[in-house]
């Protein structure tokens, strides 16, 4: 959340709205919050491909959807080394295009992210007087043997904040290649 754990009153109504967990009492949850100076459509675009999340997650090396995109869809998810495990199986639970908000569930993998599920929203708003989106993704997650409620937040806290990093980045760029107009050459 930019640094701190506190919100401003528009995202904290956002995360009134969409962002509604309840976890149990070996569960943990959390909401992180990015700004990211670029379109809503852009961001948006990229945050909707629950098919190609490698497009903007650095930790997914490969993913393969079983069946159409849609409401209960299933990917494999393959993971880059360096992490605690190789592979994620990911349920879609929401996809709306509207009010662009994204529901994942975790259903299976060789990791210890039990009982997994996250919402991310995107909206529009203004940085610099430009247009830009802010993101917020928010997850529930069951606390693994041997862990505590800080250590399990901790560890998906900062695997979140490296999508949303990575996920501004590319977002940027898109932006940037939007604002350069071809030269004309005569």
């Amino acid at each position: 959340m930019n640094g701190s754990d506190a919100y401003c009153a528009t995202e904290a109504q956002y995360v009134r709205r969409h962002h509604k967990h309840e976890p149990r009492e070996n569960q943990c949850t959390s909401a992180l919050v990015k700004h990211i100076k670029a379109p809503a459509h852009h961001v948006w675009s990229l945050v909707r491909r629950f098919d190609q999340p490698q497009r903007y997650k650095p930790f997914v090396s490969r993913c393969v959807m079983n069946g159409e995109l849609g409401i209960g869809s299933v990917r494999e998810v393959n993971v880059k080394s360096g992490l605690p495990a190789t592979t994620s199986t990911e349920r879609l639970e929401l996809l709306d295009d509207e009010e662009h908000i994204l529901g994942v569930q975790i259903v299976g993998g060789d990791h210890r992210l039990k009982n997994y599920s996250s919402i991310m929203t995107v909206h529009p708003e203004f940085i610099d007087g430009r247009p830009g989106t802010l993101v917020i993704e928010s997850f529930v997650v069951d606390v693994p043997d041997g862990n505590t409620k800080d250590e399990t937040c901790y560890f998906v806290k900062a695997l979140i904040r490296c999508n949303l990093k990575s996920l501004a980045d590319v977002s940027e760029r898109m932006a940037v290649q939007d604002r350069v107009e071809p030269v004309n050459q005569f």
